[in-house]
């Protein structure tokens, strides 16, 4: 299971020494966590994310070839067709669907063919980053072979869970754990010893 932090700002080169396979970026004004400054120097094998809210294509292409995005997260109401646009590009697109109480998961199958992965956050007032998790076990109903990445409010205190949640039939396309709000200091501030925590605990591959 690989690890991507998300909603960087502040500390990327602390947070890049502890090898994370993805860091977020998100673009989009109104979060705290909003990026417009450089990013400095990674490691190789560290995806970088550039994170969309309902923005325009032209908008995203001009921040994959700014920032040298290796893949992008939509996380708004972004269509089938706007995310094979995207993907025409070449780059790894990644869909994100909230989840609360439950999720119509025929939602999907529109998406198959026109995303690499899927996201899951947790449905909030905000695009992400609302800091409390869903009920993992809707993930059980998961009708698809295509993997995805698991996010909304993942935090040290859900590590035991995390552990059993990896052992269930619900984790077999899990390919990533998302974290970002919970391991922070102030948005876009990263608690370096706690990432180690999780790090090491669930003993991401790289």
């Amino acid at each position: 299971m690989k690890l991507k932090v998300c909603g960087m700002k502040h500390n990327i080169a602390e947070v890049a020494e502890l090898k994370p396979d993805y860091l977020g970026f998100i673009f989009h004004e109104p979060s705290s966590r909003h990026f417009d400054e450089a990013i400095p120097s990674l490691p190789g094998n560290i995806q970088k994310v550039g994170v969309f809210v309902d923005e325009s294509i032209e908008y995203v292409v001009g921040q994959i070839e700014n920032y040298s995005l290796n893949a992008v997260q939509l996380h708004g109401h972004e269509t089938p067709e706007y995310c094979r646009l995207v993907k025409t590009t070449g780059i790894t697109v990644i869909k994100v669907f909230s989840i609360k109480n439950e999720f119509d998961f025929s939602i999907l199958t529109n998406y198959e063919e026109v995303c690499d992965y899927f996201l899951f956050d947790t449905n909030g007032k905000l695009p992400g980053g609302n800091g409390y998790t869903f009920d993992w076990k809707i993930l059980q109903n998961y009708p698809s072979t295509k993997p995805f990445f698991l996010s909304g409010g993942i935090g040290l205190e859900e590590l035991e869970q995390l552990k059993k949640f990896k052992e269930t039939t619900a984790a077999t396309y899990c390919y990533a754990i998302d974290v970002n709000s919970r391991f922070e200091i102030e948005p876009g501030l990263k608690n370096i010893e706690d990432l180690k925590k999780i790090k090491t605990s669930l003993s991401f591959r790289t």
